[in-house]
């Protein structure tokens, strides 16, 4: 369905991709992975259009078309927001328009009526008649309301219009659909509508993102990025990080025989086929893994952060009790009535469908901001480390990253500065960055070397994968997993809350639910859903 040959780009001396030679083909959803930087939202310009390679070409079937996800959000801020859905047939939306001129002629001639007789034919044959009902459809199920449809653009808060660029995108039945990142500001269950929607879609589907659970849920293929190259693996994201794993595991192993090798990754991919039939993903109906040739399957090259929380002293019994708490924010109550405690060991995901109303909780219980009423008290044995959600004011100075970690370190040694920063990737040359020109990825991982020097024995993390690439995300999920200590968090990687968390708070204006129990047992869970419109009506 479209292909791309001999593809190369390069900036100056910098080579992103060099000879890549791909083909995407029909009723498959390829994940597009790789490290910050590799350049996969790039790949997803070049297959647009939106950029030209250096050498080579994207070929598309005759006739076929794309569909992009747009990453602009002020582009059709002029625009109605049913007319922004169906502009993303762009041959449907010329024709909508050529007609409405026409018939708008005060003077309507013989030739303007054989001519629109043309466009009605067309517009017929792509279905035009149906294009408002199903581009409403589109956006009622991604949470825009009937009587916002006749709205601008600019009139929808950000969230808002994510969902008509991604109905945008979606709308028409397209022949390709390309998008990137597009779970960002989607909530759990317009997510869940997604993977349904891309699990049914016949046609080619190629998806960036750092969700793990979403790529599992829609992928039938990986197309990894990395040293200037693309390669194409079946199966969903874990299948290709576990098997990379064990590919890398067996290589490392000179005294392992070949056959030996060969019989245990031919159980991996039997048993990981098995699971697989057995879920509702893309993947159980697609090209089954059983057919897949096991030389396809090569260790990762990957590199791997190095995460580990060890608390310099146990906690006590007591943890965090938080009573009645309060807060609002011009006039509008971000959540109350908020009282529980902590137990030794408990992992709290905190939920809210105001991401706002999360940040503004973790920062009160870390005293940069008061609440409105109500209190909070740590035990005398706690010492907390945090992981804000804004970091820039981290970043302010001109220090390299490894004067920059010393600061927050009691230790001033050289060599025990750069062990911290080792464990991040950050080695050699890169020590000596300034740490005021640090990407968004590298700054976090900073954060996570500060995190680390705490020693802290209850962890305090807002939105801790963003930023992060996959590997650094997956390392960092393990790392929640095996910490000891207490954590209250909150992220929207399902995955990651679904692996780490043992109870779930959610907070809201008119209260709070909690939960001892897992992300996917909160989320069907009736008595929760019902409780939610009570506290969000």
């Amino acid at each position: 369905m479209i292909s791309v040959a001999n593809l190369s780009l390069r900036y100056g001396k910098r080579v992103l991709f060099e000879d890549v030679n791909l083909k995407f083909s029909e009723g498959n959803c390829y994940g597009v992975i790789g490290a910050n930087g590799a350049g996969k939202s790039t790949f997803i310009k070049l297959l647009s259009g939106e950029i030209e390679s250096t050498t080579g070409s994207v070929s598309l079937n005759k006739g076929a078309r794309i569909a992009v996800l747009k990453q602009n959000h002020f582009e059709y801020n002029e625009c109605k927001v049913l007319d922004t859905v169906i502009m993303g047939h762009g041959l449907l939306w010329s024709i909508i328009q050529e007609k409405d001129a026409i018939y708008s002629k005060p003077d309507f001639s013989d030739e303007d009526g054989v001519k629109v007789s043309d466009l009605e034919a067309q517009y017929a044959d792509m279905n035009g008649w149906n294009a408002e009902s199903d581009a409403a459809e589109l956006l009622g199920a991604l949470g825009i309301k009937e009587e916002l449809h006749q709205n601008l653009i600019k009139d929808l808060n950000g969230n808002q219009k994510v969902r008509v660029l991604l109905a945008q995108a979606l709308f028409g039945n397209p022949d390709v659909l390309l998008l990137d990142e597009p779970t960002n500001d989607l909530d759990v269950e317009t997510i869940a509508w997604l993977e349904n929607f891309l699990a049914d879609f016949k046609n080619v589907v190629i998806v960036v993102s750092h969700d793990r659970h979403f790529l599992d849920a829609v992928c039938t293929h990986v197309a990894d990025v990395d040293f200037r190259k693309i390669q194409i693996y079946t199966g969903n994201y874990t299948f290709w990080y576990e098997s990379s794993q064990l590919a890398a595991r067996q290589r490392a192993d000179k005294n392992q025989k070949a056959e030996d090798k060969r019989k245990e990754l031919l159980e991996f991919i039997r048993r990981f086929s098995a699971n697989v039939s057995k879920s509702k993903q893309a993947t159980s109906r697609k090209k089954m893994l059983e057919k897949l040739d096991i030389s396809e399957i090569q260790p990762s090259n990957r590199k791997y952060p190095g995460i580990l929380f060890k608390p310099e002293r146990e906690a006590g019994d007591q943890i965090l009790t938080v009573d009645n708490l309060k807060k609002t924010l011009n006039d509008k109550t971000l959540f109350s009535n908020l009282s529980f405690s902590l137990k030794k060991g408990e992992k709290v995901a905190i939920l809210s469908r105001d991401s706002l109303a999360v940040t503004a909780f973790m920062e009160v219980l870390m005293s940069n901001q008061q609440a409105d009423f109500g209190t909070f008290k740590w035990g005398q044995t706690i010492t907390t480390a945090y992981l804000p959600l804004e970091n820039a004011h981290f970043f302010e100075s001109d220090l390299n990253l490894i004067d920059w970690l010393r600061q927050f370190s009691q230790e001033k040694d050289e060599s025990y500065i750069r062990g911290f920063l080792g464990r991040m990737l950050f080695s050699g040359e890169e020590t000596f960055k300034k740490s005021s020109v640090l990407s968004g990825g590298e700054k976090v991982r900073c954060m996570l070397s500060r995190m680390m020097l705490q020693n802290g024995n209850m962890l305090v993390l807002d939105e801790p994968t963003n930023h992060l690439d996959l590997e650094s995300i997956t390392t960092f999920n393990e790392a929640l997993a095996d910490f000891k200590g207490t954590l209250i968090f909150t992220s929207h990687d399902h995955l990651f809350v679904q692996t780490v968390a043992n109870r779930i708070i959610e907070i809201t204006p008119k209260g709070m639910i909690d939960r001892y129990c897992t992300y996917d047992e909160y989320i069907i869970d009736e008595s929760v859903k019902a409780l939610k419109e009570k506290l969000y009506a």
